[in-house]
């Protein structure tokens, strides 16, 4: 699945904010305990076997990754991206620049993958895929169907990948103590997503609440670099996406936005293999809010009228889907 250098011990440093417009330092928000209760210094004895980034290639994970090629936090041992297959050109640029920029600062980017979720979602043959969808049910009513893609597209494959990268993949047992620290790109104004890992194999770290940064202090960093055009990490057919986005996907990709109005159309009466297990659903799948066909849609009725329909979704970041409640997936 994944090529990778052997895992070194985690580095100590210390690090400092990067930016003028860097928000007051604070203590430290990274959670204290696991759900359980129990300490992370007994949760997790020893030193890390290696530290390692969640890169889902947006603002702040991309922001955390220069920190650490920069010198200004300590060095990662690679970054790690889940491709979900389906993501917006512009996320795989960002992508082919971090990797150019690792390289020279000897932070490997590696990507890692469960499969692509459009293909598994039209294929009946695939794994059964949740994606958000909104529901018009047979009463006219709205709803929404459950969220896993995070849990199966992000979170399941990085899971995959530390146990690899440390020697135990599934089903061997991790020994108790053997871990490494996951940096995690959450800034101060989403600090309630921040999460203690749910795998004794994995402590979750949090660099940008440590360095007090804002999600608006990322972006200053990134244009203070020459990438002011960083767009959220989120793939093409998130059901959150708001008008402003949707119109951004029509305006600058065209294969991608013909490639979501045929996937509208195709999901509209359920999975493909919900259907072909005789689990049909009980209503109509859509991507946008408005229970419409996306390509009925107007998009551009909203343009400067901030609302619901226009916001875009806050990103899909690995272990946190912004927009909606923070994911988990047990792994053994």
């Amino acid at each position: 699945m994944m090529a990778s250098r052997p895992p070194s011990a985690a580095r100590a440093a210390t690090s400092r904010p990067p930016t003028r417009s860097s928000a007051r330092r604070r203590p430290s928000t990274t959670p204290a305990a696991h759900r359980s209760g129990t300490p992370r210094r007994e949760r997790y004895p020893g030193r890390p076997r290696g530290r390692f980034l969640s890169l889902g290639a947006g603002v702040q994970s991309l922001s955390v990754f220069l920190l650490a090629c920069e010198g200004r936090i300590p060095r990662f041992d690679a970054a790690l991206f889940a491709d979900t297959g389906w993501e917006p050109k512009q996320v795989y640029a960002q992508l082919d620049i971090a990797r150019r920029i690792g390289a020279r600062a000897g932070i490997p980017v590696l990507t890692v993958s469960n499969g692509n979720i459009r293909h598994d979602a039209l294929n009946p043959n695939a794994r059964f895929v949740t994606m958000p969808l909104f529901v018009k049910n047979p009463d006219g009513s709205r709803g929404m169907a459950r969220r896993q893609c995070t849990g199966d597209y992000k979170i399941r494959p990085l899971k995959k990948a530390v146990r690899e990268i440390l020697g135990y993949p599934h089903p061997l047992r991790v020994p108790r103590g053997v871990f490494v620290d996951q940096a995690i790109g959450i800034s101060t104004d989403e600090f309630h997503r921040a999460k203690d890992s749910d795998v004794n194999y994995t402590r979750n770290i949090f660099p940008l609440l440590d360095l007090g940064m804002s999600r608006s202090d990322c972006l200053a960093y990134l244009r203070e670099r020459g990438l002011g055009d960083v767009v959220k990490s989120s793939c093409i057919g998130c059901p959150y996406s708001g008008n402003s986005r949707l119109r951004f996907i029509r305006d600058t990709d065209p294969q991608a936005w013909t490639d979501l109005i045929e996937f509208d159309k195709a999901i509209r009466n359920g999975s493909p293999r919900a259907n072909a297990e005789g689990k049909p659903l009980r209503g109509q799948f859509f991507i946008h809010r408005s229970l419409l066909p996306l390509d009925e849609v107007d998009l551009d009725a909203t343009r400067g009228r901030p609302g619901i329909e226009e916001d875009d979704p806050d990103g899909c970041s690995p272990f946190s889907c912004r927009s909606g409640p923070a994911a988990t997936v047990p792994v053994p």
